[in-house]
């Protein structure tokens, strides 16, 4: 899963509780018009938008949210090309229902399939943005964000692939960040086209889809309602509207297995809740809440909840992690390695108060270690021991991988680091709980050296399960890291949960454990916390 930065949260998070119109009785939901407006005649009047308009999320109070299952669906359309269709198939026998942006039926059918075409705009739209990044994470684009907005800048996360940072053309510099200027004037947009046996028919989005069987999925199967809506990029998303309490049915079993022992289960659902309503700003920009993969948390089929998922949702209904008041950033991760890290070794942000790099075992484990581990003799001396760990049983506890230098030149020139071939590599600064934070890849040419840092050095090397680890040449043209752990490190281990649970822990203090100081109850927030009109 991926995570979001503290300050911001809670500035944003009041959106997801924005009201939408229903229609009465069983006819559907209304949903507002997506369109991209030409600009005014008194444009010159008006500062030139960043990117094209979208809608915010349409949520209700009750905690509803927009997932998105796929998207840029469309990008790469042409005049003369479509990129990959979008089939949607209805689950049962009922088929499925395409309803357009008022709520009029479109077409019921078991299958919908939908290519893309490029229409030209009645007049064209200018937008102009200064962009900072690419980023490795939602988590540092979001430190940027929040520095420009201290400065009275309208700054936002964006993901046309990788995470930006958008602000107005005339947005001030930023000390230390590198910063691009992108003007383009829009004359064309991507519309989704209905095909059918005699033909193919445009429509205007956003489009909802009803599956009152379910509709089928990536090997599964989801209730639904759809959406399906224009970015802010250009192409589109499909989002499925669900309740929170439904979305964790779809999550806590793909995160940390069905089988889990209860107290697991149950700490792990209230992490999935508190994550979910601390992150619901994440695709603000691009009009909803959440993703489905690891840059959120993983949302597949709900009926892979068990009845054990089902009662410790239940057990835990409405129960979030609270640090003064506020839903905390309950990060947590598969396996620590036996140690815990700070948020600060995973990510540039600022530390979170409620999680500790520490020792992350019994006694005897916690007495083996020193902290600091600043040194690579100090990592080695972690990783040839284990005994005593929470979650040891782990199959990445411990691993190893070799990178030869083509492999390592492979990736350093897909994150556009060119294509010198790499020479050697050096570990320049560690944490207090031994993570990587700056790792240096000499290469020839005389090109200059590369310095991957925090998230980036697992966003480029993928291959490496953390940044827990030792790299030294092994033989000519290769290296081989050895480390420990499965993750950022930050928070909760689900491997070490499950440890717990294991020896008779409860919930409450499992999660004490892992974010000591935090308080467990529920949250709600307040009805005059609610803007009065979209930001």
């Amino acid at each position: 899963m991926s995570r979001s930065a503290p300050d911001a949260v809670f500035r944003l998070l009041p959106w997801i509780w924005l009201p939408v119109m229903t229609a009465l009785g069983c006819q559907a939901e209304v949903i507002e018009q997506q369109v991209i407006e030409p600009p005014s005649p008194q444009s010159e009047l008006v500062a030139v938008p960043t990117h094209r308009r979208v809608p915010l999320p349409p949520l209700a109070r009750n905690s509803v949210l927009w997932v998105s299952l796929d998207d840029h669906l469309g990008a790469g359309t042409g005049s003369d090309r479509s990129a990959a269709q979008l089939t949607l198939i209805s689950a049962g026998a009922a088929p499925l229902q395409l309803r357009d942006r008022t709520g009029k039926l479109v077409l019921s059918a078991d299958q919908l399939r939908f290519s893309w075409r490029r229409v030209a705009l009645p007049e064209p739209l200018d937008v102009a943005r200064r962009v900072a990044g690419p980023f490795a994470s939602f988590e540092s684009a979001d430190q940027i964000a929040q520095r420009w907005r201290a400065q009275g800048v309208k700054a936002q996360v964006a993901h046309p692939g990788e995470w930006e940072v958008w602000a107005p053309a005339d947005a001030l510099d930023l000390a230390g960040v590198t910063l691009s200027d992108v003007s383009e004037r829009i004359s064309s947009v991507v519309m989704p086209v209905l095909e059918g046996p005699t033909g193919g028919r445009t429509l205007e989005g956003p489009l909802q889809v009803q599956a009152s069987d379910g509709m089928r999925w990536k090997g599964g199967v989801l209730p639904g309602p759809f959406r399906l809506q224009a970015d802010a990029y250009g192409s589109w998303t499909l989002l499925e509207k669900l309740p929170l309490e439904r979305y964790l049915e779809g999550v806590v079993p793909h995160e940390i297995g069905a089988g889990s022992p209860a107290a697991a289960l149950q700490a792990q659902a209230v992490l999935a809740r508190t994550w979910a309503l601390a992150n619901s700003h994440r695709f603000a920009l691009d009009g909803y809440h959440l993703c489905s993969d690891t840059q959120c948390q993983v949302y597949s089929d709900p009926r892979m909840a068990s009845p054990s998922v089902r009662q410790a949702i239940r057990a835990t209904s409405g129960e979030v992690l609270l640090w003064d008041g506020q839903p905390i950033h309950a990060v947590y991760h598969a396996t620590n390695g036996g140690v815990s890290a700070h948020a600060e070794e995973a990510w540039d942000m600022e530390p979170l108060p409620y999680v500790r790099a520490q020792p992350d075992g019994a006694t005897a484990w916690g007495q083996s270690i020193s902290m600091p581990l600043l040194s690579n003799q100090d990592v080695q001396s972690l990783l040839n021991g284990g005994d005593g760990a929470y979650g040891a049983g782990h199959p990445r506890f411990r691993w190893s991988r070799v990178y030869t230098a083509g492999q390592l030149g492979q990736a350093l020139a897909a994150a556009g680091q060119g294509n010198a071939a790499p020479t050697s590599m050096s570990v320049k600064r560690r944490g207090p709980s031994g993570r990587v934070l700056s790792l240096e890849i000499d290469r020839d040419r005389g090109a200059a050296p590369v310095v991957l840092k925090l998230d980036a050095i697992r966003r480029t090397l993928r291959r490496l399960p953390s940044t827990l680890f030792v790299v030294e040449a092994e033989g000519a043209g290769a290296w081989r890291f050895r480390g420990g752990g499965f993750g950022h490190g930050v928070g909760l281990s689900q491997a070490g949960a499950i440890d717990l649970a294991d020896r008779g822990w409860s919930a409450e203090r499992i999660l004490q454990h892992y974010y000591p100081g935090t308080q467990l109850g529920p949250f709600t927030v307040p009805a005059e916390s609610v803007p009065a009109e979209a930001p």
